[in-house]
């Protein structure tokens, strides 16, 4: 977030800097006003392309083997452009290359959910799905040792963690 207000002075800074420049150039002849707007117009443009472009940033940085699942897009009502154009706030990802069996319990997957949200540090839940069953359970000491203690929830057909996970 620090590095993100630093930017956003930095560009403030340079559009300023362009508009002397300019105003240099044209022999003094740009109103004086034009120095101010243009330093928080360049502000407000990178904080805008900054939100809107954190979601594709974010999937981007992700290492070899780790899939997004579900990208959250929100409308917030003190940013009114995002009723137009929706912001990607929330990521879910599953770290495919993770995905652990225990021998005792073959049916039974382990794998870690990562959960990624705009200003607020990464997540991490490992999951255990039932493939069979269509069902999943936060993982527990208990629930590792043995699958039957954990707390089953059905999933949907269409959830993507059983779409990503059970795909026969």
């Amino acid at each position: 977030m620090f590095f993100e207000l630093i930017a956003t002075f930095a560009a403030g800074i340079a559009a300023a800097g362009l508009v002397l420049i300019a105003n240099h150039l044209t022999g003094g002849r740009l109103p004086r006003w034009v120095m101010p707007v243009a330093a928080g117009a360049a502000m407000l443009g990178y904080t805008v392309w900054s939100e809107y472009s954190w979601g594709a940033r974010t999937a981007g940085s992700l290492p070899e083997g780790v899939d997004v699942l579900v990208t959250v897009e929100e409308s917030r009502f003190w940013k009114p452009w995002t009723y137009v154009v929706p912001q990607v706030t929330r990521i879910m990802a599953l770290d495919r290359a993770g995905v652990q069996t225990n021998p005792e319990a073959p049916g039974i997957l382990l794998a870690d959910l990562y959960f990624f949200e705009r200003w607020t540090p990464p997540a991490k839940r490992p999951q255990l799905v039932d493939c069979a069953e269509g069902a999943r359970a936060d993982v527990s000491e208990a629930a590792l040792a043995d699958p039957s203690q954990a707390t089953w929830r059905n999933m949907a057909g269409d959830d993507p963690l059983r779409e990503a996970l059970c795909q026969t």
